[in-house]
């Protein structure tokens, strides 16, 4: 195949549905590093050899949804549940701080425990103690005067993943109260207030199509979000899809090259799932074009609980340990950590 679609993709910013289907489904080896190859330069021209490092903190693994992929669904009575405390979450965030992390990120299931109240008074003690650092909520769909409230508080990012753009195979995935519309609704309602916005998706999912992928970037292009994670659908043996396929490492890697390649300076992670499915998974993401990392602050007792999917890595990790062990890996690839609050190229 010829090399000048990836110049035309460059160029252009923007992928049609057939160069979208060559790239997923050539055999062209030579062709899928070209387009590896070209990822790590944009990724380089905003970000050069700097992987920004996001402290995660899952902090309740209760959840009202259903969601027929997710192992913390309310569904699931197998699911040992637990809520951190906010003098927990704060000792996360005071060992992250020491271990040079400058961003956290507070994600949940949807738990109504956490009132609105709750979550601004988490973050702006987060924000009181360490006014340096960028706090990322990961908590679903909100009311807008509810992501209002947070961002006042001092919350500066929020990640929701779509996790498909197609409303027909939104409802594949999801119980009928939920709805696609809705998803976008609150991402468009995330930028408009300001704040860093990430949306995503699973790559892989059950009934996804090349028509459904497509339709993803098409939307990832329209939002424009400063921040994209996506990362292979892994089947937990608690939900409807136990039996499904997972999504591969090959696919997952294509699309983060792509999504490098039509919108380049987003923020886009070498996420815990391509680390489960590939011992060398995470370096492998960098290596397309991802730039961030997310190691796990929360306290070991509770990692294995936050069970989305089955087999999730680093669970048995100390902090210090994790940073460590992805900091060195990281550098054998040619990549330095760094401590950042590591803001968009966008936002600059």
């Amino acid at each position: 195949m010829n090399r000048d679609i990836l110049s035309k993709i460059e160029q252009e910013q923007m992928i049609s549905r057939e160069e979208l289907e060559e790239l997923l489904t050539t055999t062209d080896q030579e062709l899928i590093e070209e387009l590896y190859r070209r990822a790590r330069a944009t990724a380089g021209k905003y970000y050069g050899k700097e992987i920004y490092l996001r402290g995660l903190i899952e902090f309740t693994n209760y959840c009202k949804n259903n969601c027929y992929y997710c192992g913390i669904r309310c569904g699931n009575e197998k699911a040992e549940r637990y809520r951190l405390t906010m003098d927990q979450i704060l000792s996360c965030c005071e060992s992250g701080w020491e271990l040079g992390f400058r961003t956290f990120v507070l994600q949940g299931g949807e738990d109504p425990y956490y009132t609105d109240e709750r979550i601004c008074t988490i973050t702006k003690e987060i924000k009181k103690r360490y006014p340096d650092c960028a706090v990322t909520l990961s908590i679903g769909e909100k009311e807008r005067a509810s992501y209002q409230a947070y961002f006042d508080a001092g919350a500066d990012r929020y990640l929701l993943r779509h996790e498909t753009a197609d409303e027909v195979h939104y409802q594949k995935l999801h119980p009928s109260q939920m709805s696609l519309a809705h998803r976008k609704e609150c991402l468009r309602e995330l930028k408009e207030i300001g704040y860093q916005t990430g949306c995503g998706f699973m790559v892989g999912s059950p009934g996804q199509t090349l028509d459904t992928l497509y339709e993803d970037l098409v939307f990832i292009k329209e939002l424009q979000p400063e921040m994209v994670g996506i990362g292979p659908f892994i089947p937990h043996q608690d939900t409807p899809f136990a039996e499904e396929k997972a999504g591969t490492l090959e696919d997952t890697l294509r699309l983060l090259a792509i999504i490098r390649l039509i919108h380049p300076m987003v923020l886009l992670p070498s996420t815990t799932a391509l680390g489960t499915i590939h011992p060398m998974g995470r370096e492998k993401g960098i290596l397309a074009g991802a730039n961030v990392v997310m190691p796990n602050l929360s306290p070991i007792q509770v990692r294995d609980k936050y069970q989305l999917y089955d087999n999730k890595i680093c669970t048995g990790e100390e902090a210090a340990e994790c940073r460590g062990c992805l900091e060195r890996r990281i550098a054998a690839i040619g990549y330095q950590c760094v401590t950042d609050r590591g803001d968009s190229a966008m936002c600059r």
